[in-house]
Parts: structure tokens; sequence; C-alpha cells
């Protein structure tokens, strides 16, 4: 008798450490899903879950006892199955599992997305896109323009021919309709002489180096947005606000475990994946990315983006990108089998102090 009683002592002890963990974690994924809410509330509620879920199993366990008496034993037997799935499998194991996880993996998320919404802000603020468009449409109109002007200076330098002829003319011709101008006047040209000739060559090169010029700001003032002012400073404000988290994070300053911390970090990425979306047009995606910052429903109509850090907020959404695969490679089985273990062994040992010796009516 003494060593049974020493034995439930044991037990009770163990299981208390056991729900102790067990309802820590659980309540950890209840305040990060809910950082509103007191965190006593969150105690309250998960306490008495498992309780409850603990009770479930003494009633499958009881049931199942042929060495006790039992009352409405078929009846127990599905209780204590439906208490089990409701209160354990749906409830306490995923929340466990969840802050597990979540404490395993939340600092490499928080960067990954800190770091690719600064990159697609970073374009914004600098109009990194915009430029290069420009650069390459003014890049392009300089080459042709310098190779319509080596036909000129070909035909001006061709000692079969030599001075400014027909052709040259013709070529002025293409130069005002290239250059968007009424015409492009021809320079007085009276020695054929090879320096006089390139000379002129010079000449009409400053020329049409001119005109170029001004068609090339043109260009840029064509391709520049309108709106282009302000989404370069929301993108600024945006950048900033990220990189000082960052950086609070990098020196130890915000836990990322404090569910009020992660959420205020969350709502800066938030507000950058906000102007993400809104001047998408002005931003290139590296592969994978567009469908995080742009997501669309099933019909390609566009829906609400949700930062990785949010997924990571929520237990649904964890265990919904689990089931889908997006977890692969990051241990979070691990995590499932831990929280497994350590709720059935609470259980294991509640039944044990609860335990029914004899058989009694």
């Amino acid at each position: 008798m003494g060593q049974n009683n020493i034995l439930k002592i044991i037990s009770a002890i163990a299981f208390i450490a056991l729900a102790a963990v067990s309802c820590w974690a659980t309540q950890e994924s209840l305040h990060l899903l809910q950082p509103d809410w007191p965190q006593a509330l969150c105690w309250i509620v998960t306490v008495a879950f498992f309780i409850i879920a603990s009770l479930g199993t003494k009633l499958i366990v009881d049931s199942l006892n042929q060495n006790v008496y039992v009352e409405n034993r078929g009846k127990k037997l599905i209780g204590g199955i439906l208490i089990l799935i409701f209160f354990w499998l749906v409830f306490s194991m995923p929340t466990n599992t969840h802050t597990f996880f979540y404490r395993n993996s939340i600092r490499s998320v928080t960067n990954s997305d800190i770091s690719t919404t600064k990159g697609y802000l970073d374009q914004l603020r600098n109009n990194t896109l915009t430029e290069r468009k420009i650069r390459d449409k003014q890049t392009a109109f300089t080459n042709q323009v310098w190779s319509l002007f080596a036909g000129l200076e070909a035909e001006i330098k061709n000692d079969a021919n030599p001075g400014f002829g027909p052709n040259a003319r013709r070529i002025l011709a293409d130069f005002a309709t290239l250059l968007e101008v009424p015409r492009v006047d021809p320079l007085s040209f009276n020695d054929r002489s090879e320096q006089a000739r390139a000379k002129l060559v010079d000449s009409y090169r400053a020329k049409i180096d001119l005109l170029m010029q001004n068609k090339l700001t043109n260009i840029r003032n064509s391709m520049i947005a309108p709106d282009e002012d302000t989404y370069k400073a929301m993108a600024s404000t945006d950048w900033l606000n990220l990189d000082f988290a960052e950086n609070m994070i990098k020196s130890g300053d915000l836990d990322l475990n404090d569910a009020m911390a992660i959420k205020e970090v969350n709502s800066r990425l938030v507000s950058g994946y906000s102007t993400i979306k809104t001047y998408n047009s002005y931003v290139e995606f590296n592969s994978g990315d567009k469908e995080q910052y742009l997501p669309t429903d099933e019909n390609g109509n566009p829906k609400d983006a949700v930062t990785k850090v949010e997924r990571m907020l929520s237990v649904f959404d964890v265990w919904r990108d689990f089931l889908n695969g997006k977890y692969a490679g990051r241990g979070l089985i691990i995590w499932v089998l831990l929280s497994i273990l350590v709720d059935v062994g609470a259980f294991l040992f509640f039944d044990i102090v609860f335990k029914k010796d004899q058989y009694t009516i």
C-alpha cells in the first residue's frame, strides 16, 4: 500500500511537471494568436482544457479496465474519446506544436521576411526598375543615333565622293525623324580637304549630340511616374521602420517571443507589404515572391497579402502550411512528436494518480 502511495506521489509530481510544460506551450500559442487577450485568461482556458482532456483519458482507461466497475461503460468510453479529440487532438496538441515550432523558427522567418521586404522597398525608394528601364531605353536610343551617325561620317569622309551630297542630306532627314525635330539643317561646307571634312564631322557630332541629349531628357521625363515622389517617400519610411526593427532584433533588444513585440514587427511588415502591393508595377519580383506579395484566389482575383511572420503567429496557418508541405526541411515533425509525448506522458501519470484499484459498485 505504501509503495502504491509513493508511486502516486511521484506520478502526481510528474503529471504537474509535464502538464505545466504543455499548458505553458498552449497559452503561448493562444497569446500569439490573440495578443490583446490578458495572458491570465489564456492560462485559465489552457489549464481548464488540459484538465478536461486528462479526465477524458481517465474515462477511456476506466472504461477499458475490466477489473473495476464502471457504469455505462460504453457511453463513457465514447465520451472520453470525444473529449480527447476536441480538447487534446484539436486544441492542446496543435497549439503545443505551434509554440515549439514558432520558438525554433521565428527568428529566421522574421529575418527573411524583413530582408526580402526591405529589398523590394529599396527598389521603390531608389526607383530601381524605372531607372533601369529609362537607362535601357536611352542606351538603345543612343546606339541608334551613333549607328546612324557612323553612316553620315562615312559619307562625308568618302574619298570617292567627298563632301556633303544627297546621301548625307538623306541621313540628316533620318536624324530629324529619329530625334523628333522638324529638321536638321546642314552645315556650310566649302573645303573638301581631309582636314576640313574631319572638322565637319566633329561639328555634326556636336550638333547631333546636343539634339540627342534633349531627346534623352524627353525620354526620362516621359517614363517618370507622376506618383514617383509619393511611393519613394512611402517606401523610404517603411524601409527605415523595418531597418530599425531588424537592428533591434540583432542587438537583442527586441524579443520575438513576446506577443506584443512580434505584433509590432508584423505591423511594420504589413505596411511594407501594402506599399509594395500598391506600387507593384515599379517592382521586379524574384522567382516565387510575387505570389507572396500579390496573392490571388483560385479565380485569379487579388486578395489580401499575409506576411510570413503573420502566418507564423497563427496555429491554424502553421498547420495548414505544414500539411501543404511548405515547411519541409524545417523539422516540424519533431515538434509534433515532442508535443504528443509531453501530453501522453502527462495523461499516463494522471491516470496512475487517479486509477481505480479495485472492483467496486
